[in-house]
């Protein structure tokens, strides 16, 4: 799986460099997010520039991810959210917890970063 990490601030931040983001890559992206998490990053803010597709799958791994950064006092946000991902987002009602962003710079002044 193609993924970055950057760090800006107290912000961690994760780029996703695929198109579609589906269960067979998530168990990498999620260890790489846990990962941020166990380093004690608090504010994590994932790019989804180039993903066009999300599955069922990725939306609980969103979810997951959401309640590890929640209870670690925390908060997790999604930038680049293209208009498909959107709307998965908000059928499934994780827009609802997870802040969306149409891009990472305006994600990032939202943590007061």
């Amino acid at each position: 799986m193609q993924v970055t990490t950057d760090e800006q601030g107290s912000v961690g931040i994760v780029r996703v460099g695929e198109s579609r983001l589906m269960y067979p890559l998530l168990a990498d992206f999620a260890t790489v997010v846990t990962e941020l998490i166990g380093k004690g990053r608090r504010n994590i803010l994932i790019d989804l520039t180039p993903v066009t597709y999300v599955d069922s799958a990725t939306i609980g791994c969103f979810m997951d991810l959401y309640r590890q950064v929640h209870a670690a006092g925390g908060q997790l946000k999604l930038s680049g959210v293209q208009k498909r991902v959107q709307t998965m987002l908000t059928m499934t009602g994780a827009q609802n917890f997870i802040e969306l962003h149409g891009d990472e710079p305006t994600a990032l002044q939202s943590f007061g970063a």
